[in-house]
């Protein structure tokens, strides 16, 4: 065991006589040491309840023979962080997370891993860490909340936003909007549509890191807290047969996952996420992948922001396993591979059934014959941009309007709100991408503006920026190459027509190659927007939407 190194033999005395300060006694000493890697804060919703669930893992691992040890991993609240400087700070926390505990699982010898996230970032924070450790590892995350009800209908934080923007166009009053401050988020647990943390949860029980139920389990529910227990054992059984995480990340885990995504219409932010921990794994992957993926994979669930259902109905109809039913009866998943319940995708999900074909669509009764996320390419964004088109309503799929054009998100929000956009325009934010932002902010204040003032069927968003998986609309985000670094959404300007067609995976600037090339050698580069800090480090060392936002290694160019 990798922990002997810190606990067997005279030379590790000192080491044990630190172990006995903790308290540890000689029994627990003999067995492996395993890690519960806590997420819990008090500032995040979606981490309030994780104490418990740690301490059900913790439980879990002792009664299978483990000795289990706590330590932290950090998560920032994206729907907290929204609108501010703060948005900065989310998505480079994925590489702080992976970092920090790769650096606390070897300097302190673990055996094994159990890793317990929830939120946006911090989910891919810990799938990198797992690629990267190839310790035996399981995941079980914190759960979904449960879906907010106001006026008698079902609503989520992508309703909270869009309510400012009603408010903003004067069709709603402040009561009005108190009353969704009260409802919209009653419980603990991440935000309860098919935004990126859930679907991130959703996607680690695809690729076969998590038990069943961990993308969908309520976090209110006592089934959670077994599943917790059973989270526990599992890790144990892996760590007897030697199954680590690189043994389930395969390359062909990887396309289960986009196949999983596309039915069940994902946030865009897997398209950062996935190509990432695929990196850590020593995968190679590219966006064309998830094109090709989508060609042949029905959108089968819309859940919000998509459509009215939630996590918790999700669960209640079966789940991801009853999704990867459907899936495999076109065989678009491959069914022999290992998994971290110690079986294969197809022994997993043998038995499933959907049990709501309302909210699991029947593969031969979908909802469209592509998936839920498209690619897009074109003189705007030669290397790739992104879009959940399962969230654009169908006259927004192909769309042709004047470039409004904003160097960063605080602008385009005043005048969205500020009724300067109108119908047919086409909202163009830069300078928000991994470096230029830095940081690569989320843009929900400014697509909920748009929704909110009666302008998602007729306004579209294209930015080298991000999106919350609780926008909507045709909000086209990812635009690589990003402005900062001289890519063609640096060079658009105002009034310019911007042509979208998403079916036809293509999104094009009225111009010639010529034009765009004599911009291009007038463009000059904006002073860095952050120079000092953790920040300006991590704009030094980004690269590209397209690749996953990953950063340089040392000697990188």
């Amino acid at each position: 065991m990798k922990s002997d190194s810190v606990k067997k033999g005279i030379a590790t005395a000192p080491q044990r006589s630190l172990f006995n300060a903790l308290g540890l006694t000689k029994e627990e000493l003999e067995k492996p040491l395993v890690g519960i890697v806590s997420s819990y804060n008090e500032i995040v919703p979606g981490h309030m309840n994780i104490d418990k669930i740690v301490e059900a893992v913790k439980l879990g691992v002792a009664m299978a023979g483990g000795t289990p040890i706590v330590f932290p991993a950090i998560a920032v609240c994206d729907g907290i962080a929204m609108g501010h400087v703060g948005m900065k700070y989310s998505l480079v926390t994925r590489d702080l997370i992976a970092d920090s505990t790769e650096c606390m699982a070897l300097a302190h010898a673990f055996d094994a891993l159990v890793m317990v996230p929830n939120c946006d970032k911090n989910v891919p924070g810990l799938l990198m860490a797992a690629a990267r450790l190839n310790l035996p590892t399981v995941f079980v995350s914190g759960g979904p909340m449960l879906a907010g009800h106001v006026k008698g209908s079902k609503t989520s934080l992508s309703s909270m936003f869009e309510a400012v923007g009603s408010y903003a166009a004067g069709k709603m009053t402040e009561e009005d909007v108190d009353d969704f401050v009260a409802h919209a988020c009653p419980t603990c647990g991440s935000c309860s549509g098919m935004y990126t943390a859930n679907s991130m949860n959703c996607l680690t029980e695809a690729i076969g890191m998590g038990l069943k139920g961990n993308g969908t389990i309520p976090a209110v529910y006592s089934e959670r807290i077994k599943l917790a227990k059973h989270a526990g054992m599992k890790v144990m059984e892996l760590l007897e047969k030697n199954i680590r995480p690189r043994d389930i990340l395969t390359y062909e885990a990887f396309e289960n996952a986009l196949a999983v995504d596309m039915a069940l219409g994902c946030s865009t932010n897997t398209m950062l996420h996935i190509p990432a921990i695929a990196h850590e794994a020593g995968v190679e992957i590219n966006l064309d992948m998830a094109n090709e993926i989508s060609d042949r994979t029905p959108n089968l669930c819309h859940l919000a922001p998509a459509g009215h259902a939630y996590i918790e109905e999700l669960n209640e109809a079966g789940g991801i396993y009853a999704v990867m039913k459907e899936l495999s009866k076109k065989n678009l998943l491959h069914l022999d591979l290992i998994t971290a319940t110690g079986k294969t995708v197809g022994e997993n999900i043998e038995n499933s059934i959907n049990k709501n074909p309302e909210i699991i669509r029947p593969i031969d009764n979908p909802y469209t014959e592509k998936g839920g996320i498209a690619v897009l390419r074109g003189n705007i964004a030669p290397d790739s941009c992104v879009v959940k088109r399962s969230a654009v309503v169908p006259e927004m799929l192909k769309h042709e309007g004047p470039a409004r054009v904003f160097d960063c998100e605080e602008d385009a929000i005043a005048a969205i709100r500020g009724g300067k956009i109108v119908a047919g325009d086409v909202v163009v934010i830069r300078y928000e991408g991994p470096k230029g932002g830095p940081g690569m902010r989320e843009m929900l204040n400014p697509t909920s503006a748009i929704a909110g003032m009666g302008l998602g069927s007729s306004v579209a968003l294209i930015t080298d920026g991000r999106f919350s998986g609780a926008s909507r609309g045709a909000s086209i985000g990812h635009v690589s190459p990003e402005a900062a670094v001289g890519g063609p959404i640096g060079l658009i300007e105002e009034g310019d027509i911007i042509k979208i067609d998403i079916n036809a995976n293509t999104i094009n600037v009225d111009l010639t190659d010529e034009e765009l090339a004599a911009r291009k050698a007038k463009w000059q580069p904006k002073e860095p927007k952050v120079k000092t800090g953790y920040l300006a480090r991590y704009a030094s060392l980004v690269t590209s939407a397209n690749t996953g936002a990953i950063l340089k290694k040392a000697g990188e160019q």
